[in-house]
């Protein structure tokens, strides 16, 4: 959840706003306060308590006048208590009894720096059921006087509570507000997302005007030129493919018309070899894309590594064993390419193995949700260096290998690419020990409608 809201560009700037109103609010409180605090504002206020206090002394009198202090009552909208030797008297009935309240110096009046009134001599503060009471010293009486009247109950919210109130209803309005202008985002990023899948029809829709619009007209007009240069680029790659071919069969047909044998044998290779490398460039292409189609069936993995050793490796026999877990594991994959897959694992396989003792082992088995297939010989093996790059298209582990035996570096690009195409992967296990283990995990798919 946090790292969700970590990424979330409406709460970034939400905590943006929030540590701002913060400092604000923080710097105008400290404003306040060095405000007050200079001589000249302490000086004024303590100099006004203290007259008003002068006044409350002077009019009550001492002995303090009952009748002067119900004249104050009537006037001011505060309770007055007297207490002191032969009087006991409150303007209220349900005034405190002085023992009952904290009486005490006040942080605010104070010769400290940090006070905003300079020290009120004299005078004791309590503070009790949202009432603030000041006890006045008289000679041998105490005067205590009650803001607001004791009858006067505020059932309101207190300051605090209405400004955190406040706070939070602008908070969360900010957060509606920012979470509208940004709300084009996911609309943006779901496009994106389609877009990215290979489906280049798709368009953004209800697109604002504003910054985050032009974003998404951008994004529009760049899957028209996306989609424009792929169409562009199969249209070439399938018109070479199709020039290649009418010179090379022209080529294979004009072979069988040399009578020179050695000749005939030798220029063979070299045509196959052509023709395998356009076909398996028209593959990778459409293995290259995104959204390439994969015709699945439930294919029984024994039979096809049978039929490819069968179709394939026939002449192979005694070098290239199966061995599949169970004669009833089943897939739901692309038959013909995973086939292709296998075909070039085994081809590559056979191109490093010793003239004595060579073989290969095909594997097939079930791990959980995947079908887990190694094809593993027992040549040289690869070095890590060259297992970097194994997989590039043309890339060759050795380049001194010619073609007779270094092939065109397209096999495992091929396989690489159907291993990905199926949602799978295709891995070296075992680099820079003796022989290589290559193994492909694709996910079973038997809930996949063929």
């Amino acid at each position: 959840m946090l790292r969700r809201l970590s990424r979330s560009l409406s709460f970034r700037l939400l905590a943006i706003f929030l540590v701002l109103a913060l400092m604000f609010v923080y710097g105008t409180f400290t404003a306040l306060r060095w405000v007050y605090n200079s001589d000249e504002i302490r000086g004024l206020i303590s100099g006004h308590l203290s007259l008003h206090v002068h006044y409350v002394k002077e009019d009550i009198g001492s002995p303090p006048r009952i009748d002067r202090a119900i004249a104050i009552t009537e006037s001011v909208p505060v309770d007055i208590r007297i207490l002191g030797p032969g009087i006991d008297w409150a303007s209220d009935t349900n005034f405190p009894e002085l023992e009952t309240l904290n009486f005490g110096p006040s942080p605010k009046f104070s010769d400290d720096a940090d006070a905003w009134v300079d020290e009120l001599q004299g005078l004791e503060f309590a503070v009790e059921s949202r009432h603030r009471f000041i006890k006045i010293h008289q000679d041998e009486y105490d005067i205590v006087v009650a803001s607001p009247r004791i009858a006067d109950v505020s059932t309101g919210p207190d300051l605090i509570t209405i400004i955190v109130s406040l706070g939070l209803v602008y908070l969360m309005i900010g957060y509606a507000a920012v979470s509208w202008l940004f709300k084009p985002i996911r609309s943006i990023r779901a496009g994106a997302a389609q877009i990215g899948e290979g489906n280049f029809d798709h368009r953004i829709r209800n697109i604002r005007h504003d910054q985050l619009g032009d974003l998404a007209s951008d994004i529009n007009r760049l899957a028209d030129d996306v989609e424009d240069m792929l169409d562009a680029k199969r249209a070439l790659l399938l018109g070479i493919s199709h020039e290649l071919r009418t010179p090379l069969s022209r080529m294979r047909l004009m072979l069988e018309f040399i009578e020179n044998q050695a000749d005939r044998e030798s220029l063979k290779p070299e045509i196959d070899e052509m023709e395998k490398i356009v076909v398996s460039l028209l593959e990778a292409e459409r293995l290259s894309t995104r959204h390439v189609t994969l015709n699945r069936s439930g294919v029984n993995i024994s039979t096809l590594i049978s039929e490819l050793i069968n179709n394939y490796f026939s002449r192979d026999r005694q070098r290239v064993f199966a061995h599949v877990a169970a004669n009833d594991l089943v897939a739901n994959v692309d038959e013909a390419r995973i086939s292709l897959l296998l075909k070039n694992l085994v081809s590559n396989a056979l191109r490093y193995l010793p003239e004595q003792g060579g073989r290969v082992d095909v594997t097939a088995e079930a791990d959980g949700d995947d079908l887990v297939l190694r094809v593993e010989d027992n040549g040289p093996g690869v070095s890590k260096d060259q297992a970097e790059h194994l997989g590039e298209p043309f890339y060759r582990g050795d380049p001194s290998r010619t073609r007779d035996t270094g092939g065109t570096g397209l096999g495992l690009y091929l396989a690489t690419l159907v291993a990905a195409a199926h949602g799978g992967s295709l891995v070296l296990t075992n680099p820079d020990q003796d022989g290589a283990c290559f193994e492909s995990r694709i996910p079973l798919g038997l809930d996949i409608s063929p």
